[in-house]
């Protein structure tokens, strides 16, 4: 087929390869402008963009697509579908009326379950027990439109967002690929009004740590939250993240370390401490960690 692809971060780029591996004909890329980044704070282009240039692709990345001249020249590249992956930008009706097959969007849930910004984030923080891929076919409202196929996963014991996030985007390259094969016969399916949920933006005040909180809480935040924002506390004046954890054993006072392995007690139950990461420095999984930051058992975070 002849397609468009929209899509902006990492999650995005193994669809862009797996629909250019497939033979599809990738008439242009749209990708979010290039922004600041780094200690230089130079633009950068996004993954995407760098991606399709590797590929050889024509990358175009308006600021909006609500003006008459940019969806001229989204029309007139004549595509038989566009297919969306995290794009960044909100698509008006001209936009998604403008391919033949319209706008297929890879969606990381299980619609119409966490609908939205951060349905990766939100399903392991809801101690949800599976997720998965929807293709939807694109309307005007938020992640409102049928879906076309769809793939569900488990979702790991002491798996984070960072593992998750790449599981589904492998999930929704291989997903779309076999969509477009199919299209032609594929009967879209109406989104359910029962179990609609939001998957609100990620706020970074959402990331302090509240040791009274049960541990399965504490430790689906730690989960949640990793690598970004980073589920924090404070020990000794200094901010330290939490980028993996399990379940652990034993009870106490909340926060207090429990043992040599960096066991925490919580409201209900206890936390084991994984991957931790001081400001400044790299990510270190908990024993290297311990080397140089002392916490016995007794301390009080």
């Amino acid at each position: 087929m002849r397609l468009v692809f929209m899509g902006t971060p990492a999650f995005s780029v193994a669809a862009l390869d797996a629909l250019h591996e497939a033979g599809h004909d990738i008439a242009c890329v749209y990708s979010q402008p290039p922004r600041p980044a780094g200690r230089g704070k130079k633009d950068r282009p996004s993954p995407v963009q760098t991606r399709a240039e590797t590929l050889g692709l024509e990358v175009r990345h308006p600021v909006s697509l609500r003006n008459p001249e940019a969806q001229a020249e989204f029309a007139a590249l004549n595509a038989d579908v566009a297919v969306v992956v995290a794009y960044g930008l909100i698509l008006p009706q001209p936009i998604l009326d403008a391919p033949t097959h319209g706008c297929l969007n890879i969606h990381a849930s299980l619609l119409p379950r966490w609908r939205g910004a951060a349905p990766i984030h939100r399903a392991i923080m809801a101690g949800d027990a599976e997720t998965g891929v929807c293709i939807m076919q694109m309307e005007a409202g938020l992640d409102t439109g049928p879906v076309l196929k769809r793939e569900a996963t488990a979702i790991g014991a002491t798996e984070t967002t960072a593992d998750l996030h790449d599981r589904l985007a492998a999930i929704g390259a291989d997903l779309v690929v076999k969509t477009l094969d199919a299209l032609p016969d594929l009967k879209p399916h109406p989104q359910p009004e029962d179990g609609v949920t939001y998957a609100h933006k990620i706020d970074k005040a959402e990331a302090a740590i509240d040791w009274a909180q049960p541990a399965a809480i504490v430790d689906r935040q730690i989960r949640g939250l990793s690598p970004f924002p980073g589920a924090w506390f404070e020990h000794e004046g200094a901010r330290i993240k939490v980028l993996g954890s399990a379940l652990g054993d034993g009870t106490g006072a909340p926060g207090t370390v429990l043992d040599d392995a960096l066991s925490v007690a919580c409201g209900d139950g206890a936390v084991r401490l994984t991957r931790l990461q001081r400001a400044g420095k790299a990510a270190q999984d908990a024993d290297v960690f311990l080397r140089g930051n002392v916490m016995p058992k007794g301390t009080v975070l």
